[in-house]
């Protein structure tokens, strides 16, 4: 192993090497506005890098595309560019932050094909480049009104050196755990998932290698080539022929390496999504929020469809003061147990016994609103008829599961369903989806989304440890909201636990339940397990009182796979999540994020048992230090709001 890594090192070098010296041809740089962050693209078009306070990132790679139907681009050569300095600020809805700060350096790069038959009219390509403080993006365009057939792309990332890196495998669930490898560690037999996150030698750079703004385009995965990870595009299942075929000219997606001091700081980032159109039109409307859940503590066949099960749910609501319930699957006339596309489903029809207006009027008076479950295929086939006819029941969100796949066909339906449910005014939530690539910008009405080995698996395996949950901050959320459904307050130890479907346990404690509802973004926010788990439970005020979504987010400590401590603002008011994999912890917070002032602490933290947490009220302030103590697999929550002079 260790001459492999050496090897991976050498040919790393090797490559940066190749850049250096091929530096006569000349390159088109673009920095960052506080000149850390740096990407290079030569002035032929055939290879780019990125660096960080000088430090290469990534080393020299491969910039291109793979036609179908059409010859490759010949010898390109840079024919102009035009910069661009942006500063501004977006006001957000229903996320991490209530505003993101878009600042960086572009420059559009124009690239003509030289050396073609003088009777052929020239070619040209477009690289749109972005220089951000916390990392730098580019992207393809042809502005030609001929539809383009790609086979793919050649782009390819060389991490520098051999690094150290998490990184999960690439299936259509996208619900995969993440590992810690080496590159060189990783197969060349399958894919691999964005986001790939990776420190380099040095350990001053930690970056994230991901993608952005997916409309009109198609998913791709990552897969090893010697010491390169070569983009591979998503191809339509059964649609021979090329992998992205466009309606007129051509629009890639973003390729993304987000970087930072810490693994943690790319928590806060809104890179991804300010690579992304601005939403057009009024949201707000879109209330975030909690939702009671009827299918986590059941059989995974599917809830029971019936008007006194529905009513316990929302009752539940109402009285933990949840604005929303989730009616999972099962409800639709002929949609039988849970999961199948049957065809002879009818989502315009409850099952027999079950009045749908009726039970949303009983919602409605005492304050809950209903969201409603559905499997895609059968909200494909009649989108606006169900959406309409959904609308006139006065339900206000839906959940679609199961499309497992991010080729050109289901990116395009990603989009549609998301601007068909923000034209009705309806919250969107996406299972069985791909990794977000910052779609909830531009329709904020899509309020979180699946893409993520989240507690469902507790019902079925026992992958689901406090190492899983310790990767997820560090990883998949750094490309969006993940509906991870947390909530579970039947705690166990790692020892105790045990596999089982109906009222499934968690090898995680009372106090790490708690924190996830801090660390973990989603705006729409499952409280997943059943009703009676929460009555008169330890800690569950903690969840009736924690927001879903955040005006600031503060990263303060912690590790990928091992502890983390995030700090969350919501006005005026602070809280806090602290988690833990296997050692005990007692996490040391300074508080001189808080401004000037008092403010009274109510803290959350493991007791004796699993499934038990001790309360505690003490006034601090911002030169004070809190100390948050947690058991194994455990975790603390906390809520710092300002106190009387």
């Amino acid at each position: 192993m260790k001459t492999q890594t050496m090897l991976f090192a050498a040919l790393a070098a090797l490559c940066w090497a190749a850049a250096a010296g091929s530096a006569f041809a000349g390159q088109a740089t673009v920095s960052s506005p506080d000149g850390h962050a740096e990407i290079r693209i030569e002035d032929d078009a055939s290879r780019f890098s990125v660096l960080r306070s000088g430090e290469t990132v990534i080393a020299d790679s491969p910039l291109g595309l793979e036609f179908d139907g059409a010859p490759a681009f010949g010898a390109l050569a840079l024919e102009s560019r035009e910069d661009t300095d942006v500063d501004r600020e977006i006001p957000l809805v229903a996320t991490k932050a209530s505003v993101a700060r878009d600042h960086y350096r572009g420059a559009t790069l124009t690239f003509r094909e030289t050396g073609r038959d003088k009777d052929a009219p020239a070619r040209r390509l477009i690289i749109d480049v972005r220089a951000y403080d916390d990392g730098v993006a580019f992207r393809y365009r042809i502005d030609a009104p001929a539809p383009v057939r790609l086979r793919g792309e050649r782009t390819a990332f060389v991490p520098a050196g051999d690094p150290s890196c998490l990184a999960t495998e690439y299936v259509g669930s996208h619900e995969k755990p993440f590992e810690r490898q080496r590159i060189s560690e990783l197969t060349t037999d399958k894919g691999y998932d964005v986001p790939l996150v990776c420190a380099t030698a040095s350990g001053r750079t930690h970056y994230a290698i991901t993608q952005s703004y997916l409309q009109g385009y198609t998913g791709a995965s990552l897969w090893r080539q010697g010491a390169a990870m070569q983009v591979r595009l998503s191809a339509v299942p059964g649609r021979d022929g090329p992998a992205y075929v466009s309606r007129g000219g051509l629009r890639t997606a973003w390729r993304v390496v987000m970087m930072a001091d810490r693994a943690g700081d790319l928590i806060a980032s809104s890179l991804v999504g300010n690579l992304n159109p601005p939403p057009e039109g009024d949201f707000s409307w879109v209330k975030p929020g909690k939702a009671a859940w009827n299918w986590w503590s059941g059989a995974s066949e599917g809830a029971t469809a019936e008007m006194d099960a529905f009513r316990r749910y929302i009752d539940f609501a109402a009285e933990a003061g949840l604005p929303y319930a989730l009616l999972d699957a099962g409800w639709a006339w002929g949609s039988g147990p849970c999961c199948e596309a049957r065809p002879e489903t009818d989502l315009t029809r409850a099952v027999d016994g079950v009045d749908m207006p009726a039970l949303v009027r009983y919602a409605e008076s005492k304050g809950v609103s209903l969201l409603l479950w559905a499997h895609w295929k059968h909200m494909d086939a009649r989108m606006d008829e169900v959406l309409d006819t959904w609308v006139r029941w006065g339900i206000r969100g839906i959940k679609v599961d199961f499309m497992e796949r991010d080729d050109q066909e289901m990116v395009d339906f990603h989009e549609r369903i998301a601007a068909a449910t923000a034209k009705r005014k309806l919250l969107l939530n996406l299972h069985g989806a791909y990794m977000p690539a910052g779609l909830q910008r531009t329709y904020p009405n899509f309020i979180t989304q699946e893409g993520v080995m989240g507690a469902e698996w507790n019902k079925w395996t026992p992958l689901i440890t406090a190492r899983h949950n310790l990767m997820l901050p560090y990883t998949r959320m750094l490309n969006g909201p993940m509906d991870y459904t947390p909530g579970g307050f039947r705690n166990r130890t790692p020892a105790t636990f045990e596999v089982r479907d109906v009222l499934p346990f968690t090898q995680t404690t009372r106090g790490q339940a708690l924190a996830m509802f801090v660390v973990y973004d989603s705006p729409l926010q499952m409280v997943a397990d059943d009703p009676d788990a929460y009555r008169d439970a330890a800690g569950f005020e903690f969840i009736r009182r924690v927001p879903t979504a955040w005006d600031e987010t503060r990263f303060l400590a912690g590790e990928p796979g091992r502890d983390i401590v995030l700090a969350r603002r919501s006005g005026a008011a602070w809280y806090l999540g602290a988690m833990t994999a296997d050692e005990a912890r007692s996490a040391r917070v300074p508080l001189d994020f808080l401004p000037e002032g008092r403010y009274r602490a109510t803290v959350w933290e493991d007791g004796q048992a699993p499934d038990d947490v001790r309360r505690s009220e003490r006034i601090v302030a911002a030169g004070d230090v809190l100390e948050l103590r947690q058991s194994p697999a455990g975790g603390a929550a906390a809520i710092l709001e300002p106190a009387a002079p």
